[in-house]
This record gives C-alpha cells, structure tokens and sequence, in this order.
C-alpha cells in the first residue's frame, strides 16, 4: 500500500468502512456507484480517471473474511466483485507471455477452471504470495484455447493447458463454488447492518 495510505490508518483510525459503493467487473474494470446505481441496481460508471485506477490498484487487498477492499487514505471501501477478485490478462513481453491482473501484479498460474457456461478461470498465486482465483478476460479465450487440449465432462470441460512450457491441468467446477472454494465474498455486507457512509474521495 501507498506510504501515505499507512500513515493515515494511523492518524485516523476509526473511521467507518463503505459497503457498496465501489465495483469490479468481469472485464476488470472499476466501477462507481452512486445511490441511484445501488436503488437501481445497476452496474455503475466504468471509473476512467488513470490516476484513480492506480490508487486504487496499488491499495487493493482483502481482510481475513475474504472481503476485498480499497483503502482510501483511512476509509476502507469494499468491493462488491461481479466474479471474482481478479480478473486476468495474457499479456505479450519480451520474453513470452505473461499473466497479469487488472492491477498489473503478475499470476503465477498453477490449473485453470473452467464453468458450466464456458468461463475459464486461472488459479494460482497472486504477487507470488496468495493463492487466489482470477476469471480469464472474455477477449482471451481464443488464445487460451489455441493453448489448451479438452474433452467435454458434464456440463463442463476438463484437460489440459500448454502455459509457458509447462502442461497445467483444467478442471471442471460450478460457478456457485468458486467464493467458498477461493474464501471471497462477493458482495461484502456491513455486519453491523448501519447505513453504508459516502465513499469518501
């Protein structure tokens, strides 16, 4: 997290977390939703300002009950996630292709998943450290396919995935299973059922 984002959960420590008003979206892509947007239940205005994406990518974690969350500056801003925590990206380099997140951290992949409507989801570890789950960018899925041999199971695929030399394993699962399987909560409640504040930016 941001030098300045650690110094002020220090200075202001009680202030009140925000449920709500802050979505991820199966294209990774963050968005706002105002009052109107959560009566309304509506996915809320794709954010475009880089700067505030960046702030928020750096500053993106998750507490011990697997809700995500945005730490601006003292105010801790959950994250409702319309799949999963992370969305992943095969992006070319220098020296292949890569996998990385909607906040440009690297996944070191180590299986891949895939649903009983087609979603492929990457398992692996996040920032080398955590093992998470990330849903493959729609705009991949050719490229994924090119890469990998499967056979239909059920209502769901498995086999296997030619990635960076190495033959991982696809296997099936409903999507129902992912946030217990993964320990996220997709659509963080405040416990202490209190009006959610405004979003403090």
């Amino acid at each position: 997290m941001d030098e300045q984002v650690l110094r002020s959960l220090i200075k202001w420590p009680q202030v009140p977390d925000c449920f709500a008003w802050l979505a991820l979206d199966r294209r990774g892509q963050w968005r706002m939703r105002d009052e109107y947007a959560q009566m309304h239940q509506l996915p809320g205005k794709v954010i475009e300002h880089v700067g505030l994406k960046e702030y928020i990518s750096r500053n993106y974690a998750h507490d011990d009950q697997g809700r995500y969350f945005f730490q601006n500056g003292p105010q801790r801003v959950f994250v409702t996630l319309d799949a999963t925590p992370w969305i992943a990206r095969m992006i070319p380099s220098a020296t292949g292709m890569q996998l990385m997140t909607q906040c440009n951290t690297p996944i070191k992949p180590l299986s891949a998943l895939s649903d009983e409507i087609g979603n492929i989801y990457i398992t692996g570890l996040v920032q080398q450290e955590t093992l998470s789950v990330a849903l493959l960018h729609d705009h991949d899925l050719d490229l994924f396919s090119s890469q990998a041999k499967v056979y239909e199971d059920a209502c769901s695929f498995r086999g296997s995935w030619n990635w960076d030399g190495q033959e991982l394993p696809i296997e099936p699962i409903h999507s129902a299973e992912l946030s217990e399987r993964f320990h996220f909560v997709k659509v963080p409640n405040n416990t202490l059922d209190e009006l959610p504040p405004t979003l403090l930016l």
